[in-house]
């Protein structure tokens, strides 16, 4: 059963190589103004939902561990209608997304620099009108699959914020994960709605994905729908 105020431990990497200069003020001047207010404890300790109101109605999409913003920032720019938030603590995966955002000049999205649970505690009950998962951390060895994203505290989460109908979009180059999330996302109340190794027609490769190819493990692309 998913607790919004249970004690939690992280495990992903936080921080990386050093950043360049240029990073470093890319998260000075705009990392303050592009992420979601009330997200964190210490500031919503009662945990009430955020206010939404910066997307003015839009629909509202989520990408759940954005790496280094590619997929985002081609979101963002190919649906100026939409508003989409970005959720990665990793420091240097955030500098990176920055950077992109000021060259292609997108407005219609906000951040979580920081674990996405936090992000789930205050969304507003069937916010989230689509959700993607891209090249999450595979955790490989057996003993850690209980902290992969596809378990049901992650996925029971995931399922109250989507919308009745809202597409899930995973993406993945390990076998075994593939494994996981076809056993495990139906049981948190979704349909599978296709697999296979064709991608989206919107679908933008990341640097995680070409890495994947360079090395021989080929992509895999699964779609779920949240049960209406």
């Amino acid at each position: 059963m998913y607790d919004p105020v249970e004690r939690r431990n992280f495990y992903g990497r936080v921080h990386g190589k050093t950043l360049r200069a240029s990073q470093k003020t890319y998260l000075e001047e705009d990392l303050g103004r592009l992420s979601l207010p009330g997200v964190l404890r210490d500031e919503n300790p009662s945990r009430t939902p955020i206010d939404l109101a910066r997307f003015a109605g839009k629909p509202l999409w989520l990408e759940i561990g954005f790496g280094g913003g590619e997929h985002l920032v081609h979101m963002a720019a190919t649906y100026p209608e939409i508003g989409i938030i970005g959720c990665e603590p990793f420091v240097n995966g955030i500098a990176m997304l920055l950077g992109k955002i000021r060259a292609a000049g997108v407005s219609n999205l906000a951040l979580h620099p920081g674990d996405v649970r936090d992000l789930f505690d205050v969304l507003p009950t069937a916010s989230i009108a689509k959700a993607f998962l891209n090249y999450p951390d595979p955790w490989p060895k057996a003993r850690h699959h209980r902290r992969r994203f596809v378990t049901q505290g992650y996925l029971t989460a995931l399922a109250r914020v989507l919308q009745p109908g809202a597409e899930f979009r995973v993406a993945t180059d390990i076998a075994d994960y593939v494994r996981q999330t076809l056993e495990e996302v139906p049981q948190a109340g979704f349909t599978l709605l296709d697999q296979g190794d064709r991608p989206w027609a919107d679908w933008f490769s990341t640097r995680y994905e070409q890495k994947a190819l360079r090395e021989g493990r080929p992509p895999h692309y699964l779609t779920f729908q949240r049960q209406l």
